[in-house]
C-alpha cells in the first residue's frame, strides 16, 4: 500500500536458517536486502525486495539416490524475499482472453533456494525436488504442496554435446505446479532444444512457460541477466547480523531429517533401504508407523522387525492406494494408528482373514471407529469350527470330482484349487489353513479307504 514501509518477519529468517542448516550451507554472520527492478504486471510497485550479493545461508550440499547411484547437488544459495502477485491468464476467443491479477500474496515472505547445475536428467531433478519437500515438511517450515502453491519450481535447462564442456544457453521453465510437470516440462526441453541443435538452430535465453494440456512449454520473455534487475540496497531495511550463538541454538533444536530417519528405521525395526526410503519421504507417513510400531507388543527384535515389515505394507498397499483415490494426505485419513495396530493383531489371531482385513481397513480408513467392532457388526471372522466347515467341504469334493481325482492321482496342487472354492462358498470367511488340513485328511481317508482312481 502507498506509504507503508517493509517490515523483516523474524519467523521467515528463523526457517530460512533452519533450512541452510538442514541443507549443509553456511550462515552469513551478515546479511542484507536488495531492490531487484523488473516491469511486470504481478509486481505493481516495479521492484522487488529480494537478496542477491549477501544471502542468508551459502556453499551447501544434499546428498540423492537416484536409480541405484549416489548424486550429490550442490546447493547455490538460500535467501529471502517477496512474494509478488499472482497472474491468471484466461484464454478464449481471441476477443475475450483476459488475465486476472491476484495480490493476496504479495509481500508475504518467501524462501527461495538455488541449486548448482549438478543434475543430469529430469528424474534427477524430480528426486531433488522429492528430497527438498520432504525436509521442508519435516523442518516445519512449510507444507511444500505444490499443488497449493506452497512450493514452487522455476527449473533451467541448458545442453551439450556428449563430451563437450561448453553449455547451450539456459533456458528457465515456469508455470509447473507437480513434480510430474517438472518432470514433463524438463524431458519436452531435451527433445525442443536438441532439436534445435542438431538442425544447425540455437536456443535463445529465455523464460518459457509449461502448458499442461497441451504437453509443452511455449516463450514468455527473454530471459534478462543480473545487471538487467539493477540490483541496489533496499533502503528502508537495515542489514541484518546473525549472531552465532542463535545459529548454533537453531541447530540443535532441528529434528531428525528424512536421511537419518531412514538409516534408524533400517538399524531400529530391520526394514529394507528401500521400505525406509518409501516411509520416511513424507513425515506424516513416518510417524504413522511409529506409532502404530508403538501400538504393537514387541517381545523380541524378531518380532519387531516381523511388525515393522506388517505395518509398512499397509501403509504403502491399501493406505497409499486409498490415499491416492482420495487425493488426500494421511493425516486427512480416519484411520489412526491405534486402529491399524488393532487390525494387524486381529488378523495375527486369526479372528478375520487377509481379505476381510481390506475390508475393515477400508472402512476404518472412511469412517473412523473400531477394528473390532466392524468386524462384529459385519459379520467378518473367520469360520474356525470344523462342524461348521464340514459340511462345506463335502459339497466341493462332491461338485468337483475332476480336481478330486487330480489330486488323488498325485496332482497336489489340485488341492489349491479345492481350498478356493470352499472360500469362494464362505465368502472367505473359512480359515484356510484349517481348510486345506481338513482337506488333506478328507482326502487321505479316500485313499486309505481304496478310493484311489486310476
Amino acid at each position: 500500500m502507498p506509504g507503508v514501509l517493509p517490515v523483516l518477519n523474524s519467523q521467515a529468517v528463523e526457517f530460512a536458517v533452519m533450512t541452510g542448516l538442514a541443507l549443509n550451507c553456511t550462515i552469513a554472520s551478515r546479511t542484507q536486502f536488495d531492490r531487484k527492478n523488473y516491469p511486470y504486471p504481478d509486481l505493481v510497485k516495479g521492484y522487488q525486495i529480494s537478496q542477491y550479493e549477501n544471502p542468508i545461508a551459502t556453499d551447501g550440499w544434499l546428498d540423492l539416490e537416484v536409480e541405484g547411484r549416489q548424486r550429490r547437488i550442490g546447493i547455490t544459495r538460500v535467501h529471502l524475499e517477496e512474494d509478488v502477485a499472482k497472474l491468471q491468464h484466461v484464454s478464449g476467443h481471441p476477443d475475450t482472453s483476459y488475465s486476472l491479477v491476484d495480490m493476496n500474496r504479495s509481500g508475504v515472505p518467501l524462501m527461495e533456494m538455488v541449486s548448482e547445475p549438478d543434475m543430469r536428467s529430469a528424474e534427477e531433478a524430480r528426486q531433488y525436488l522429492i528430497a527438498v519437500r520432504s525436509i521442508l515438511q519435516y523442518l516445519g517450515v512449510s507444507s511444500a504442496d505444490m499443488e497449493k502453491g506452497a512450493m514452487r519450481c522455476d527449473a533451467n535447462i541448458s545442453i551439450r554435446p556428449r563430451g563437450s564442456i561448453d553449455l547451450a544457453s539456459k533456458v528457465e521453465v515456469k508455470n509447473m505446479n507437480s513434480l510430474r510437470s517438472v518432470f514433463m516440462a524438463l524431458e519436452y526441453e531435451v527433445l525442443r532444444q536438441s532439436s534445435l541443435l542438431e538442425n544447425d538452430g540455437r536456443v535463445v535465453q529465455e523464460t518459457r512457460g509449461w502448458v499442461e494440456d497441451a504437453g509443452k512449454t511455449v516463450s514468455q520473455r527473454t530471459k534478462e541477466q543480473a545487471h538487467d534487475y539493477r540490483y541496489f540496497p533496499e533502503p528502508d531495511l537495515p542489514p541484518l547480523f546473525v549472531s552465532g550463538e542463535w545459529v548454533e541454538k537453531i541447530r540443535a533444536s532441528l529434528p531428525e531429517l528424512p536421511r537419518v530417519r531412514k538409516d534408524r528405521f533400517v538399524s531400529a525395526h530391520g526394514l529394507s533401504d528401500y521400505d525406509a526410503a518409501l516411509i520416511t519421504g513424507s513425515k506424516s507417513t513416518a510417524d504413522f508407523f511409529e506409532q502404530t510400531l508403538g501400538e504393537l507388543a514387541q517381545e523380541n527384535e524378531q518380532a519387531q522387525s516381523a511388525n515393522a515389515k506388517i505395518v509398512v505394507n499397509w501403509l504403502s498397499g491399501e493406505m497409499a492406494r486409498l490415499l491416492n483415490a482420495g487425493g488426500i494426505e494421511i493425516s486427512e485419513a480416519k484411520i489412526t494408528p491405534a486402529e491399524l495396530a488393532s487390525l494387524i493383531k486381529i488378523v495375527e489371531t486369526g479372528v478375520i482373514g487377509s481379505s476381510q482385513a481390506k475390508v475393515v481397513f477400508q472402512e476404518l480408513f472412511t469412517t473412523g471407529g473400531s477394528a473390532m467392532a466392524i468386524v462384529n457388526t459385519r459379520g467378518l471372522s473367520q469360520i474356525v469350527d470344523v462342524d461348521s466347515i464340514m459340511p462345506i467341504l463335502d459339497q466341493v469334493i462332491e461338485f468337483n470330482a475332476s480336481a478330486v481325482r487330480d489330486y488323488l492321482n498325485g496332482k497336489q496342487e489340485a488341492i489349491r484349487y479345492l481350498v478356493g472354492q470352499t472360500m469362494k462358498i464362505t465368502k472367505g470367511r473359512a480359515n484356510p489353513a484349517v481348510v486345506l488340513d481338513l482337506l488333506k485328511t478328507r482326502l487321505s481317508d479316500q485313499i486309505e479307504n481304496g478310493s484311489q482312481h486310476k
